[in-house]
Parts: C-alpha cells; sequence; structure tokens
C-alpha cells in the first residue's frame, strides 16, 4: 500500500522524517559546495585567419604549390599537434605544472583544448574544390590571458608552418627542375662528344662541312676544265708553229709549248689529288649513316626534353619568388584573440544551488522509500482509506523516559509509537 495518498500524509511524512531530510540536503549541499569550490573555471580566446588570394592572377604568373588549400592546413594541423611541439608549448607557458601528470596526460589535455576549425569558401562553379575562407583556432585555459597566449602562439605558428611548407615545395620543384636541365645539358654534351669522336673514327664529314666540300669540289672542277682549255690552247699554238715557222722558231716555240704544259698538267694533277681527298670523305658506308642517324635523333630528343624542362624550370622559377616575396597564397590576421572577460564553465554558484536542489530530491525519495518498506497505517484517515473501517479514538504514544517528560515532542500524532506501530 502507498503510504502518500494526500497532503496531510505527505506533510506527516516530512515531519517524520525531518532529521533524515535535513541530514541528506545538508550533506548534499556540503558537497556541491565542495565540488564547485575545486572546480576550476576554463576561459576560451579564439584568433580569425584569412586565406588571401594571391596578389598576381594565375594567369600571369602562377604558383607551383598545388592542392587545396583544406588539405595544406589539415597537414600543418598535423604537424601543429605532434607531441614534440606540443610538449614544446607546454614547457614554454608552464601549462599543468601543478597537475601531477605524465606527458601522454598532458598531451591529451592540451590537445583537448585546442580547435583548429575551417569555413569552406563559396563554391566557383558546381564542384568544391577545397578552398578554405577562414581559419579559426580556439584555445581553452585556466587563464584569460594564456588562452589569449596560446591562441595567438598556435596562430603564430600556423602561419609560419603555411609559409615555410609553400617555400620548401616550391623550392624543391625548382630545384628538381633545375637539376634536370643539367642533367639533359650534361647528356647533350656527352652525345655531342661521341658524335665528333664518331665522324673523327669513320673519317666523316661534319654536317656543316660536307656543303663546303661539294662547293670545293665543283670549283675544282671548273679548275680542271680551264686547265684542259688552256692545254688545248697551248698544243694548238705549237701545232701552228711548227707548220708555219722556220724549223729553228718552230723548236723554240714547241719547247716553250711543251714547259707550259707540264706546268698546266701539275696544277690539273694537284687539282685531281684535291678533288678525289674531297670525294673520298664524303663517301660513307650505310652502317656509318644509320648509326649517325640514330644519334643524330637522340641529339634531337634531347634537346626537345631540354626545352621543355627550360621552359618547366622558369616558370618554376617565377613560383619560388612568388612564395618568397608573399605575394601568393598567404594566411592574414582578421581578428585576433582578446583576453576572454568571462569563463564559458558553469558558474560555481549554479553548481551549488543546483546540488542543493538535487540533494533535496534525493532526501525526499530516501524518505519515501523507508515510508514504503514500513507500510503501517498512522492515522484515522489511512485506516478508513485501506480498511473501510472507522475508528472509535486515537490515542498517541507519548514516551516520556525516566523524567516523565515527553521526550518526542514533534512526533504528536494519532496512533504513532516510536517504534511505528499503530493504536486505536
Amino acid at each position: 500500500m502507498g503510504p502518500i495518498h494526500s497532503l496531510d500524509d505527505f506533510i506527516d511524512m516530512l515531519r517524520r522524517r525531518a532529521g533524515l531530510i535535513c541530514a541528506v540536503i545538508l550533506l548534499g549541499t556540503l558537497a556541491s559546495v565542495y565540488f564547485a569550490a575545486r572546480m576550476q573555471h576554463a576561459y576560451s580566446a579564439s584568433e580569425v585567419l584569412q586565406i588571401s588570394r594571391p596578389k598576381i592572377a594565375d594567369g600571369l604568373a602562377s604558383s607551383t604549390v598545388e592542392g587545396s588549400s583544406a588539405r595544406r592546413l589539415q597537414l600543418i594541423q598535423q604537424r601543429l599537434m605532434t607531441r614534440s611541439t606540443i610538449l614544446e608549448l607546454i614547457d614554454t607557458f608552464g601549462l599543468y605544472s601543478d597537475l601531477p601528470h605524465s606527458d601522454v596526460k598532458k598531451v591529451g589535455m592540451f590537445r583537448d583544448s585546442v580547435a583548429i576549425e575551417g569555413v569552406a569558401a563559396a563554391r566557383e562553379g558546381q564542384w568544391d574544390d577545397g578552398t578554405i575562407a577562414v581559419l579559426t583556432i580556439t584555445a581553452e585555459m585556466p587563464a584569460p590571458e594564456l588562452a589569449r597566449q596560446v591562441a595567438r602562439e598556435l596562430s603564430r605558428r600556423t602561419m609560419e608552418l603555411s609559409r615555410s611548407s609553400r617555400i620548401e615545395k616550391a623550392r624543391e620543384t625548382l630545384t628538381f627542375f633545375a637539376e634536370q636541365e643539367a642533367a639533359i645539358v650534361t647528356d647533350i654534351s656527352v652525345l655531342e662528344q661521341e658524335i665528333a669522336a664518331y665522324r673523327l673514327t669513320n673519317d666523316m664529314a661534319l654536317p656543316g662541312t660536307a656543303e663546303f666540300r661539294l662547293i670545293e669540289i665543283n670549283t675544282i672542277n671548273e679548275g680542271l676544265l680551264d686547265i684542259a682549255r688552256e692545254k688545248i690552247s697551248i698544243q694548238r699554238a705549237a701545232d701552228l708553229a711548227a707548220a708555219d715557222e722556220r724549223p729553228a722558231t718552230a723548236a723554240r716555240i714547241l719547247e716553250d709549248a711543251a714547259q707550259d704544259i707540264a706546268t698546266v698538267e701539275a696544277q690539273r694533277i694537284l687539282l685531281a689529288s684535291r678533288k678525289a681527298e674531297l670525294e673520298k670523305s664524303l663517301e660513307t658506308s650505310p652502317d656509318a649513316e644509320r648509326r649517325l642517324g640514330a644519334y643524330q635523333r637522340d641529339l634531337a630528343r634531347l634537346q626537345s626534353e631540354l626545352s621543355v624542362i627550360t621552359e618547366r624550370r622558369a616558370v618554376a622559377e617565377v613560383g619560388f619568388r612568388l612564395e618568397t616575396s608573399g605575394q601568393a597564397e598567404t594566411l592574414t590576421v582578421i581578428e585576433p584573440a582578446v583576453v576572454p572577460e568571462h569563463p564559458f564553465t558553469t558558474s560555481r554558484k549554479l553548481v551549488v544551488a543546483a546540488g542543493a536542489v538535487f540533494s533535496a530530491a534525493a532526501a525526499l525519495a530516501l524518505a519515501f522509500l523507508l515510508d514504503l518498506r514500513t507500510p503501517v497505517l498512522r492515522s484515522a484517515a489511512q485506516m478508513k482509506r485501506e480498511t473501510g473501517l472507522v475508528p472509535v479514538v486515537s490515542v498517541p504514544v507519548l514516551d516520556t523516559g525516566a523524567s516523565g517528560k515527553i521526550k518526542w515532542p514533534f512526533l504528536r500524532q494519532r496512533g504513532f509509537r516510536k517504534d511505528g506501530s499503530q493504536s486505536f
């Protein structure tokens, strides 16, 4: 049977269990005061960074740092939240010095008290390119000034890591293309030396000298033709002199003609020898021609690669200059962290009040449970409600003790005994 059916029953229960209820409320309130006194307030400070677009359009001078800003900032956050960096920040600001925790526990507490959140930029078109417009760094610390300092330090390190990572990426790109260009230039030089040595070994004219040698051969051919004409002219003049002149004069003319013919013949022999040498230098075998063609194709391929690499190295150099001069994408502070005026944690007064209310509720619940465990009839109204019988008279039991005085004056109730029994 339930012990509480009316307001009078509830008031009777409060009167009977007043000591227990007051004790529970007192202990609960004291525990709430103790918990509130030990509770440490926490303050939150935030610094907002904006990702500025490049000052020079990509169409004019593009950066060599590719990828979305969200991915790059995620990598920066991972580097910022490494164990070594966090321990350095803890030592710098003297965090958690009053707590007997290990470094692992302190690192976990610091990570829980810091938040880095990015706000995506508006989409350009249908697809999201992963661009971040605003980055918010929040630090929750037990002191207001400490929260501001930690937020500003994290912001400063984020900007430094962003700038250094972009410069390092641009430098690596430039170094790669510069090394590739140097390697190709070396390969071209080695190949040109091999071609020159092969031509020398096989007695092959260089591409530039072949045309000159052909021109020289044509000139020699013209010289040989002139010599033949001159020789014929000398011979005909000698024959005419032998027929028309006196013998003595004819003999002298023939002797002079023979000397002239000998001179012309010597010239012819010299030119013919030179012509033979030139023609021999122009003669090459099919195997040598094929080998030389392979050399030329390799040289053309290397020169084409060199042209592409040189162009890319120039672009990488422009990108590196953009990064070092701060003309590319940068992080700037648009809202610096300020000292918070109020903590964001629950007020101590509210904690004490909530503890007192909870203690009162627990005390009433405990009193109700105790009454529920001893379901006895304590009043005439309960007697009539539960059994339907109307008692004639109710006599309260008063414990006067040895002195004869009433020992429990607040328990004056019909049918109530100290041991909880009922009488009629």
